[in-house]
Order: structure tokens, then C-alpha cells, then sequence
């Protein structure tokens, strides 16, 4: 198995909403806010190659929403989904399997794209298994809300439509040391074992792959950046943050416990971290470019 993270994108969002309740004085030591309180935040996602298996976990926003769309979340940076493919030797057609560990739209824009005549939507991956979960596809597409601005319709029906959408089936991952020592790859019907997290959204999915004897997890949202890892500094954003809390302490623990190496989705400036224990919390212990950890 070989891991290449793939760079998307990068913009920028409201550091307010994204730490929730959190005072500005707080959050703002570990992600500095530009003049209009705006942090740096990535879209950084991952491709597994195992055999003739290729599989992208999250795809960014894509390309297709109009500039008014754009405009909200200044995107800056030269980073591309299409390039960072390039960049390995891949090109979006290889592509085997979509993962989306939940349905937001900067996690799965990248996933639909416009015909070439801008006449309908369809799959940006064409040879391509879309992977979602049964409770989180009917939590996306009959939106609470709250969270229809994030669930967009031309993000998520096309796959659907186009008779390339799989659900994952298998129960959740255990946290336990005695599951960290089995092969993840035996939990469900991909090449790594799933941890459900609700809070941020229902059934969000968070991938936990074995590689040269690590434990590599992608957290998408379950902990955004670096600067999430105090329990209480949940986002604005999530639904049940009363939720959140106790599955990122129990998440947090076992990652303290047993070295988890946190592949951040959303950090700008912190790719890979693992954590430890502290009289204030879980807390950072080290941190790694992909290319140390990955490679």
C-alpha cells in the first residue's frame, strides 16, 4: 500500500465559526484570523494505492460553483486537485473509488463536475465506485435546516443518478487496543476500518488505515486543525455539538494511547500530527510532513 496526499485547494473560513464559542483571544494562537477574521484552511485529502485499487479519500470543493460561490471562501494558492494527481503519476480517470467521509460541500464539491457543454452535472470520476453510508446519505439529501447550505443537491445526486453510489454497510471501527491490533482492512469493504463520529453531522465516516506499522487516521472533521484538539474548542458549524465532545474525547484518548498519526484535512500549516496526554488535555506531541510519515 502506498498513501500520497493530494492538495485540492485552499481558502479560507469565518474563525468565529470555526471555533464555536471559543473567545477569539483563545483560537487566534493557534490560527491567526487576516482583517476580515478569516483563517487559512485546507482541503487536503488522501490517495491509497493498494494493488490495482486506487482509492481518494474527500475531493475538496471542485471547480463548478459560480464565482459569487467562491467568493465567500477567497480561495488562495496554487494547489489543484488535477495537479496534485499529476504530481504522482495519476490522472482522475485512474481513480477505482471516491470515499467521502460526509457530503459537505468541501468535502465532496470535487467529486461532480459540469458536462463539457455545462448542459447537466456528472461524476468528476468516471471509472469510479462513490463510497457514503446509508444514514448519512438520508441525513444529505433530506437536509436539516441547519445544514442544507452545506448539502448541495449537484454535489451529491449525480453520483446517485449515474448508478456509481455504493453505502458502506459495516459496523463502526472499536477504539479498543485489542482491535489496533487486526487488520483494518478486514472491517468493511474497502482497504481501511471506519470510526462513525456523529456531532459534526450524522455518521460522519473517519478512516483508520494500517501503513509500515502506523496508524494513520484521516480526521475530516471530527478535528479540523491542529488548534481543535481542547475538547471544548468544537466548531460553530456542527450540528450536536453536545455530541462532538464525547466522541472526540474518546477519540482524542485513543489516539493519545495508542500514537495515532492524525492526518489533518483542514490545516493549512499542519499536515500530520500525534498527541499526548497533559494535565490541560490531549494535547500535541509531534509534528510530521506528509512526506515524513507517508513515504
Amino acid at each position: 500500500m502506498k498513501l500520497y496526499p493530494i492538495e485540492a485547494g485552499n481558502f479560507k473560513l469565518d474563525g468565529g465559526a470555526m471555533f464555536g464559542v471559543v473567545p477569539k483571544s483563545l483560537w487566534t494562537r493557534t490560527n491567526p484570523a487576516d482583517s476580515n477574521n478569516m483563517i487559512d484552511i485546507a482541503a487536503r485529502c488522501l490517495l491509497i494505492e493498494n494493488g490495482d485499487r486506487l482509492t481518494l479519500i474527500d475531493t475538496g470543493m471542485g471547480n463548478k460553483q459560480s464565482d459569487k460561490f467562491f467568493g465567500y471562501y477567497y480561495p488562495w494558492g496554487d494547489h489543484s486537485l488535477d495537479t496534485s494527481l499529476k504530481k504522482y503519476g495519476f490522472h482522475r480517470d485512474d481513480i477505482t473509488d471516491v470515499f467521502m467521509t460526509h457530503l459537505h460541500f468541501d468535502h465532496c464539491g470535487g467529486s461532480v463536475e459540469w458536462n463539457k457543454d455545462k448542459t447537466h452535472y456528472q461524476p468528476a470520476f468516471k471509472n469510479a465506485t462513490f463510497w457514503s453510508n446509508k444514514d448519512h446519505w438520508e441525513w444529505a439529501t433530506n437536509p436539516n435546516r441547519r445544514e442544507k447550505a452545506s448539502f448541495l443537491s449537484e454535489n451529491i445526486l449525480p453520483m446517485e443518478e449515474a448508478g456509481q453510489l455504493k453505502f458502506v454497510n459495516r459496523p463502526s471501527l472499536s477504539l479498543s487496543s485489542e482491535n489496533n491490533k487486526k487488520d483494518f482492512s478486514e472491517a468493511n469493504e474497502l482497504d481501511f476500518g471506519i470510526f462513525f463520529a456523529d456531532g459534526h453531522t450524522d455518521k460522519q465516516m473517519i478512516p483508520m488505515l494500517k501503513h509500515n506499522n502506523k496508524t494513520i487516521v484521516f480526521m475530516a472533521d471530527l478535528l479540523p486543525t491542529a488548534g481543535h484538539l481542547p475538547i471544548p474548542f468544537v466548531m460553530g458549524y456542527d450540528t450536536r455539538p453536545l455530541l462532538t465532545l464525547p466522541e472526540k474525547t474518546k477519540f482524542l484518548n485513543a489516539a493519545a494511547d495508542q500514537n495515532y498519526y492524525l492526518f489533518l484535512e483542514h490545516d493549512a500549516h499542519n499536515q500530520i500530527i500525534t498527541v499526548k496526554h497533559t494535565d490541560k488535555g490531549v494535547r500535541v506531541n509531534e509534528i510530521f510532513s506528509c512526506e515524513q510519515i507517508l513515504n
